[in-house]
């Protein structure tokens, strides 16, 4: 972890030890007076002065930061030197930083192995350390950073839930690796796989691929799932406008960093925390630009999760509905070919926020972290130089809401007698789409992945996955693995693939996933047999099996529920305390308590 911040030399001082040294100088309501005031807390400022904590410090509001550096992803390999910058800016503010740690999950490096199952896990495993290190040390604020995809809405929930003054802080994402001269990233290996597969790539080709997609730190460049979280926090107003696609290898980076360290000091003398912040509007906003800038289907997941924690009233049908009236905009990788560093450079997701503010299709009075609304934030953001004239920005991937690159935004919720609870997916390709075909149907993705890889597979054919939902996984993998060895074998098009597991943010193709209710607590998805012929229908919202009600009674009654896959440890408890996908997939049990 990075060093503490410096301090200055806290030995004996005899002018300190009359009565009034014990009386302290905090306002009454932050909870680190609990640790820091009063005679009785004298072993407590003990423990912190020695770790070179001062007098000055004591009386200073306790900032808590923490960070889930690891070299165990690319994501979270620089995040000491953003939470550093942070720490500065708390102590230049005049707050007392103190950094934690906590834990990461690399999406990416446990894809396809049985270990992708930690990752949903990971992100209540974040909220709850969070929360339980905030409430032990009587933290007064929050500065929570993050990386890699399950940290974003893993550290907003922790935020929520103890409704410190926050800011969240991302740690930037990834440049993109150049490789036969065109701009790729790690979506274009897993790609490369199923093409390899097939015999339409070498394995020299692979091997070159694989060693330039990813030339340093960052969270995976495209509008994956870390960049569409980081995206949506500056939605929501929990961050910023601005600070969520500064690259990680970039000075503007530790700037964001330095400034989130300054900014949640005036959260705390304001009063200022998340339940100020977040509203309905808050939570549309944060949909509107998901769908606006083909963000990834996670990010249905995570909001009501978020929601949940906020006591925010929102449903899975919310999305179907923001995403019908706002177009799509953005032209992004999985879907598009730029990265959210082409987007940095043309003013960032701001630039998203005001076009769909001026269509009427965004709450501007919604607040922010900053005391002011998203109106006021784009106002100052334009004054100060940080945010050109629309009519200047030249992208070809930015579209006007009058002429969208999609005349409704990505995200699309399907429902029907496979789905009764609701279906996600988002469109990467033909918004009319309608497929109809046999079922293939595995009970795991591995069997799937190997079908895929088999050469097996067939134009028209309909992949069901099941038993990989948040109880039945448990913890609902993410399966970029054979979704991009599906599109990598040529089948982009014309092979569906549904799920009651979930989908990387960089999935491209008609892919449906968050299935519910799943398969192992009995849903209908546990009831399709080979052959079964499966429609999917983009335009109606429709995700239905070729059955009458009869026959699908039918196969309930013969239907056993699976054995739990593991007896004991993290994955038996969380996944038996997983609620339906389409309420978040949450834990906590304020929010899954019947």
């Amino acid at each position: 972890m990075s060093s503490q911040p410096p301090r200055s030399d806290a030995g004996d001082d005899s002018e300190r030890r009359d009565a009034d040294r014990f009386a302290g100088e905090k306002d009454d309501d932050l909870p680190s007076k609990d640790v820091t005031e009063g005679a009785e807390r004298a072993p407590h400022r003990s423990m912190f002065r020695a770790m070179g904590f001062d007098d000055e410090d004591l009386s200073s509001p306790i900032v808590g930061v923490p960070n889930p550096a690891a070299d165990i992803t690319p994501c979270n390999v620089h995040l000491d030197d953003v939470a550093a910058a942070a720490i500065d800016g708390i102590d230049a503010a005049g707050g007392m930083p103190i950094e934690f740690g906590t834990v990461t999950i690399s999406d990416a490096i446990s894809m396809g192995t049985e270990g992708m199952k930690a990752s949903l896990i990971s992100r209540e495993v974040i909220a709850d350390s969070v929360e339980l290190v905030s409430f032990g040390e009587r933290m007064d604020a929050l500065v929570t950073v993050a990386g890699c995809d399950k940290n974003l809405p893993g550290m907003m929930m922790a935020a929520i839930r103890t409704d410190l003054p926050s800011v969240f802080l991302y740690g930037g994402s990834i440049m993109p690796g150049r490789h036969d001269g065109r701009d790729v990233t790690i979506v274009q290996v897993f790609e490369g796989v199923g093409a390899y597969a097939q015999g339409e790539m070498s394995g020299e080709e692979l091997d070159e691929l694989e060693r330039h997609a990813c030339p340093g730190a960052g969270s995976c460049g495209g509008m994956f799932t870390a960049n569409t979280m980081a995206s949506i926090s500056e939605a929501l107003g929990l961050a910023p406008l601005g600070s969520a696609s500064p690259p990680a290898e970039n000075e503007e980076r530790y700037a964001v960093a330095e400034r989130a360290g300054e900014l949640v000091l005036d959260c705390i003398e304001n009063d200022r925390r998340p339940s100020d912040v977040l509203t309905r509007e808050s939570f549309e906003n944060a949909i509107a630009v998901q769908t606006a800038m083909g963000g990834s289907t996670n990010a249905v997941l995570h909001l009501l999760a978020l929601a949940g924690e906020a006591d925010v009233d929102l449903t899975i049908e919310d999305f179907d509905e923001i995403s019908r009236r706002t177009p799509k905009i953005a032209d992004l990788q999985p879907g598009g070919s730029r990265v959210m560093n082409d987007l940095h450079e043309v003013g960032g997701v701001p630039v998203v926020i005001r076009r769909l503010l001026e269509a009427g299709l965004y709450h501007g009075d919604a607040m922010t972290v900053t005391g002011r609304t998203v109106a006021e934030e784009l106002a100052e953001l334009e004054a100060a130089g940080d945010l050109p004239d629309d009519d200047a920005i030249e992208a070809d991937f930015l579209y006007s809401v009058d002429e969208p690159k999609q005349a409704e935004g990505a995200i699309k919720v399907l429902k029907g007698n496979l789905a009764p609870d609701g279906a996600v997916l988002k469109v990467t390709g033909d918004d009319a789409f309608h497929h109809e075909g046999p079922a293939r149907v595995f009970e795991n993705e591995e069997d799937a992945m190997a079908y895929v890889q088999s050469g097996d597979i067939e134009s028209g054919d309909v992949i069901v996955i099941r038993n990989e939902g948040p109880r039945g996984g448990p913890g609902m993998r993410e399966m970029l693995g054979v979704t991009a060895a599906v599109v990598g074998a040529g089948h982009e098009d014309d092979v569906a693939l549904l799920t009651d597991g979930r989908f990387s943010g960089g999935t491209r193709g008609p892919m449906i996933g968050h299935v519910a209710p799943e398969a192992a607590v009995g849903g209908p998805i546990g009831l399709v047999e080979d052959g079964d012929h499966v429609t999917v229908d983009i335009p109606n919202r429709d995700l239905s099996v070729d059955l009458s009600d009869d026959e699908i009674e039918a196969r309930a009654a013969d239907w056993e529920a699976p054995e739990p896959p593991y007896e004991g440890g993290v994955l038996a408890k969380y996944g038996r305390d997983f609620a339906s996908a389409a309420d978040g997939a949450v834990t906590n049990p304020r929010l899954t308590r019947e």
